[in-house]
């Protein structure tokens, strides 16, 4: 249980999160994944890192209880947790390929929409679940996944696309079946990591910074309506009601 580095082969590294039942991260789990991805980019060794989980899903979020536990201070550090986590797969050294199962909601889009390429199975759903929640945020990345209005319909409704939508927008590279997932995504990884790993590098920095959106800003930004709805009741009264309807 956890957050766990591995190297799966030459030049390969493997992230996986694994937090019973749901992959619902609590504080110390989102940093702990920003802290596996950024050792795995500074690896000289590592030209691509795949993102993975284990159990049901990929990523549900964050731990809505452990919030509801213990009020604004969790919820600062649910925000400062995604967002180091979110910016880690972001500015990673190396490319980094998530591959997705199951649901990929909340946060998880924050991980996958920062991501340079996404394998996902074929049950695999995509969502910003965050205004049933009492929250707000990750609209950034889910703007990296479809385009403009899908996005707000999407974000306004709190309904999931699936992965075969997503290829056909363009931003998941592949759909598998369950059981070939890790091995489709290993597969892009080893495409990746053939290349010189000097120059993959310089290549990831090349694109980082030819992107139309800083991605770290407009999270921040998003961040401070989830923190005026907190204040506002609006927030607490919301989450109490997800908390009744349980997970």
């Amino acid at each position: 249980m956890g957050v766990s580095l591995s190297s799966a082969e030459n030049g390969i590294s493997v992230v996986t999160v694994d937090f019973p039942p749901v992959n619902a991260l609590p504080v110390s789990g989102w940093f702990a994944l920003a802290d596996a991805v950024r050792a795995a980019g500074r690896d000289p060794r590592v030209r691509c890192v795949v993102l993975a989980a284990e159990g049901r899903g990929f990523n549900a979020g964050v731990d809505i209880k452990e919030i509801q536990a213990s009020g604004d201070l969790a919820l600062i550090g649910a925000n400062r947790g995604c967002a180091a986590a979110f910016g880690a797969v972001y500015e990673c050294e190396v490319p980094v390929v998530a591959a997705v199962h199951g649901f990929c909601l909340g946060g998880g889009i924050g991980l996958v929409g920062n991501a340079d390429a996404i394998v996902a199975s074929d049950d695999a759903t995509f969502g910003l679940p965050e205004l049933d929640r009492g929250a707000l945020g990750a609209a950034t990345h889910l703007a990296r996944l479809v385009p403009q209005h899908l996005m707000r319909a999407l974000y306004y409704t709190a309904r999931t696309v699936t992965a075969a939508e997503l290829h056909a927008h363009g931003s998941v590279w592949r759909v598998v079946p369950r059981e070939e997932l890790r091995e489709a995504a290993l597969a892009l990884a080893r495409e990746i990591a053939a290349k010189d790993g000097e120059l993959i590098r310089l290549a990831k920095a090349a694109l980082n910074g030819i992107d139309p959106v800083d991605v770290r800003r407009s999270y921040r930004f998003e961040q401070g309506f989830t923190f005026e709805a907190g204040l506002s009741g609006v927030a607490g009264r919301v989450r109490h009601t997800f908390g009744k309807k349980g997970r």
